[in-house]
């Protein structure tokens, strides 16, 4: 088995870090560009940068923090939130980050995926899903976009599968069902995802132990786990947590 990601997750709005509960409710938490230097120093894999309401807002990504994070950790870092364009991708790698995400953009024009992937290279290029149960749809999930507020008709399979073939790189998979619920991730929409693309899968939403980064990586395949509330507001510490799945024998970097 290769090993494992953690990888913490800065939902920024207005310049601070935020944290809600399926994608309501948020409260501000902290400076992100502190607390990307505290993860980092304990161990923490990857970083992510979510701009969470420049999609819905129409504007640009806040690069000023993005630049700021950057000189403070030296692992991977992905940026995503309002970018729409080749130029948009270019500046937050220039800023620092070593991948872009694109979410809604993607879904309203695919072909930046495929043309983000040629200039900057498939590694570069994540695509985020935010996905709820729908029952209307073939696999059970529908896709949402701009931050949880507006559904759109297409099946989370169907997605997932296009995605890959476009030339992304990875894929956040986002439930808004579980985000911020600390029950748990959803298990059958990640093994789902996992089983059927070739890329890797970062499950996203619902981390409220260490138990549930086992399962989701037992249980739901996913290659990397992303968590916030855990370490934000809960106590929990990536060191820890990496303890944890080390003695249940999945493998993560220490």
């Amino acid at each position: 088995m290769l090993q494992k990601r953690i990888i913490v997750c800065l939902d920024v709005r207005d310049g601070k870090t935020t944290k809600g509960v399926k994608f309501k409710g948020n409260v501000d938490i902290g400076d992100p560009v502190l607390m990307a230097e505290e993860y980092y120093k304990q161990g923490v894999d990857e970083l992510v940068f979510y701009d969470i309401t420049a999609s819905s807002e129409k504007r640009g990504i806040m690069i000023d923090i993005v630049k700021k994070v950057a000189e403070k950790i030296f692992i991977p870092f992905s940026v995503g939130g309002g970018i729409r364009t080749l130029s948009d991708m270019k500046q937050v790698i220039l800023a620092g980050a070593e991948k872009v995400s694109v979410n809604s953009s993607a879904v309203k024009n695919p072909s930046i995926i495929s043309e983000g992937a040629k200039h900057f290279g498939k590694q570069c290029i994540v695509v985020g899903m935010d996905v709820e149960m729908d029952f209307s749809k073939p696999s059970g999930y529908g896709i949402v976009i701009n931050g949880g507020r507006t559904k759109v008709d297409l099946d989370a399979l169907e997605w997932a599968k296009k995605i890959e073939k476009l030339g992304a790189g990875e894929i956040v998979l986002n439930s808004i069902d579980a985000d911020g619920t600390k029950n748990g991730y959803e298990i059958k929409l990640t093994r789902m995802i996992s089983e059927s693309v070739g890329i890797p899968v970062v499950a996203s939403g619902g981390a409220g132990t260490s138990m549930h980064l086992a399962d989701v990586f037992n249980e739901g395949k996913a290659d990397a786990a992303l968590i916030a509330s855990m370490v934000h507001i809960d106590g929990y510490t990536v060191g820890g947590i990496k303890e944890f799945l080390n003695k249940e024998n999945i493998p993560v970097r220490i």
